[in-house]
């Protein structure tokens, strides 16, 4: 046997479960109430001042989010790379725990908690939520990226006489990059299409793109939806070409 069959099982895995559902979003996307083709769904979005309203909401709410776990997660993944501050891999564990527990159990558990201490539900709820569920999946790119960092930059930068903040400014942040940009992708995309963190913590009074797919999709209104859903995948597209196409993060240090 060939090592080009052993693949053939992930191949039939992908066309199955990732080509189709997003041939037959394509399909519903394209396609009228009778099944002709047409275009105003697509439109129909351009023209609609609740979905429109909805995903500029959806936006703000994702960029804060993110700088938020930026501003939070930049410094734990630095001491969790810097071996003098941090000599435990429990560490790491436990910032990665929560990735290991079911996202909407630690949305409804969130939601109780504010609920016990009478904390009223709304945006300061919902982005606690959002910190809280996406913030490791800001942290473990970027410690990824500083703990395999080439250490001789920083030393070289030190000989030249570089004082550790600007070692760090000039060399490790720039060098970090891409880390911090596979973060900004893992944590603001997923954030815009959201919709159960934005149920559960606001009570429904905030609603997040994802939520208007779904209410689409819950009214059978399955062309619209689909069409809502193909945009979200454009912007997502997008959104990762524009973070791929990037050069060698040394290159940030000429």
């Amino acid at each position: 046997m060939k090592r080009s069959h052993w693949s053939i099982p992930y191949a039939v895995f992908l066309g199955i479960f990732v080509v189709l559902p997003l041939l037959l979003v394509l399909l519903y996307a394209l396609q009228d109430g009778q099944g002709h083709f047409t275009l105003a769904n697509i439109t129909r979005f351009f023209s609609d001042s609740d979905a429109l309203g909805t995903f500029a909401v959806s936006l703000e709410i994702a960029i804060e989010n993110t700088l938020i776990c930026i501003l939070l997660g930049y410094p734990a993944a630095w001491i969790l790379a810097n071996k003098e501050l941090n000599r435990s891999a429990v560490t790491i564990v436990l910032f990665i725990l929560p990735m290991w527990i079911n996202a909407l159990m630690r949305t409804l558990a969130t939601a109780e908690l504010f609920n016990m201490f009478g904390i009223q539900l709304g945006k300061g709820t919902l982005l606690f939520g959002m910190v809280y569920d996406y913030l490791p999946f800001m942290i473990y790119p970027i410690y990824n990226v500083l703990s395999k960092m080439d250490k001789s930059y920083a030393e070289a930068a030190q000989d030249l006489g570089a004082t550790p903040w600007k070692v760090f400014w000039k060399v490790t942040v720039p060098l970090s990059m891409p880390g911090v940009s596979s973060g900004i992708l893992m944590v603001f995309m997923p954030t815009v299409s959201t919709f159960a963190i934005s149920e559960f913590l606001t009570n429904n009074k905030i609603k997040l793109f994802g939520t208007i797919i779904q209410e689409n999709i819950n009214s059978s209104m399955w062309n619209y939806g689909a069409a809502l859903a193909l945009i979200m995948l454009v912007i997502i597209g997008i959104s990762t070409m524009i973070t791929g196409d990037r050069k060698d993060a040394e290159e940030a240090l000429i």
